[in-house]
């Protein structure tokens, strides 16, 4: 288990079962304000009767200790305002040694400090530690802010693309790589 990393009025650690409901909370909070305007509001707003299943999904995973992934959270002030998702990549064409962003969100507040840069370096860090040489992430492809802060950071759009349909909404997406060796 990777050490905890303290900022000025933040800290990043591994989250655990406790944490289950309010990154379910995050998560959902965090697609209705950062896809909205890329997918359709009735979809969104839809999203908030989901919590109670995505809080027994997120409490059963971080439950068990065969889990290959690790989810990481940012707090502030005592409160979980940010998370990422990390683990082997799930591509049929991943390359061994391949790991990937699962999820990043952060709350709407907590945007534009720096946290997000700071927890996704924690994460990338954790799986360079634990022998990963690249990863990967899956990113919506008309969403221009995340795929900015991804570029800023050294990612790099790979060539894959794919669509995921779902109850009311079509996603499409673009893969992002990036070197963990750098």
């Amino acid at each position: 288990m990777s050490e905890p990393r303290r900022g000025e009025d933040y800290s990043i650690r591994e989250a655990a079962a406790p944490d289950a409901d309010a990154i379910a909370r995050l998560h959902v909070g965090a697609w209705q304000w950062a896809y909205r305007g890329l997918l359709p509001d009735a979809y969104l707003d839809g999203l908030s009767a989901d919590i109670a299943r995505r809080t027994a999904w997120r409490r059963q995973q971080l439950s068990h200790g065969d889990y290959e992934g690790r989810t990481w959270v940012v707090e502030r002030a005592g409160a979980i305002v940010g998370f990422a998702d990390t683990g082997p990549a799930r591509d049929e064409d991943a390359i061994h040694g391949t790991a990937e962003l699962y999820a990043i969100y952060l709350a709407e507040s907590a945007t534009g400090k720096g946290l997000g840069r700071d927890l996704l370096g924690y994460s990338l860090d954790d799986l360079h530690r634990r022998g990963y040489t690249a990863a990967t992430l899956w990113v919506l492809t008309g969403n221009d802010r995340a795929r900015r802060f991804y570029e800023a950071l050294g990612w790099r759009p790979d060539g894959a693309t794919k669509t995921e349909q779902g109850p009311g909404v079509v996603l499409e997406e673009v893969r992002y790589r990036i070197d963990l060796n750098r």
